[in-house]
């Protein structure tokens, strides 16, 4: 498995509250970064935020806006997906990493979590997805699960993609084999079926039925 310890950085050093506004104001502007963690006698304090520093004055500190820091940060035991949900929650493309003990360990970059993620089953291995909502009071997700393994699939990878107080949609990718059996065992579930497939046979049966319907109305 895949370690994403391994993708922690230290290209750049932290800030130190005691640096200048004018020097941050210049790092960020050859750096396509969000933020940047900040230490105070080496212990992270938070981070600073690009849109944030240009209305500072450049003659004062860190120190001095230590009240507008953005606190997020992710452990170093995390797993992948809670970084990315670190990432998300913060409109982010950096985060910092801490260890057990509170120390600061380095950053990640949000390119390198999704490669992590290119690198995963879900991503990289053959399959098929489907896209499938039901109503949130009668969704199951180990519902979804038997539906394909009862029709000889294999789940790579599955994930709430849409959540609405009344309906959830989910996104799930399987191993290439009966895609037109497990979609119509969907159905009879009361399922609906969001994306389109060649092997749909019902929804093809549909337009064909449709299309005689039309010539017939039309003689």
């Amino acid at each position: 498995m895949l370690d994403i310890t391994n993708y922690i950085i230290n290209d750049f050093k932290p800030f130190d509250g005691n640096e200048t506004i004018d020097s941050v104001q210049n790092f960020f502007s050859d750096m396509t970064y969000s933020h940047f963690p900040v230490v105070s006698e080496g212990v992270y304090i938070g981070n600073i935020a690009a849109d944030d520093v240009i209305t500072f004055d450049n003659n004062k500190t860190i120190l001095d806006y230590r009240y507008t820091l953005e606190g997020f940060f992710a452990r170093t035991q995390m797993i992948w997906l809670d970084v990315l949900e670190v990432f998300a929650q913060n409109h982010a493309n950096i985060v910092p990493v801490l260890d057990e003990t509170n120390a600061y360990v380095g950053y990640y970059e949000l390119n390198d979590i999704i490669q992590f993620f290119h690198e995963t089953p879900f991503m990289n291995e053959q399959g098929g997805i489907i896209i499938v909502r039901k109503a949130t009071k009668d969704f199951s997700m180990s519902q979804v699960a038997q539906i394909v393994e009862t029709n000889n699939g294999k789940i790579l990878g599955m994930f709430l993609s849409e959540a609405t107080p009344d309906s959830v949609q989910i996104t799930i990718k399987t191993t290439l084999g009966s895609l037109n059996e497990i979609i119509q065992t969907f159905r009879r579930y009361s399922y609906e079926i969001v994306s389109d497939h060649q092997e749909d046979f019902y929804i093809q049966n549909l337009k064909d039925r449709s299309d005689y319907l039309d010539k017939y109305l039309n003689i």
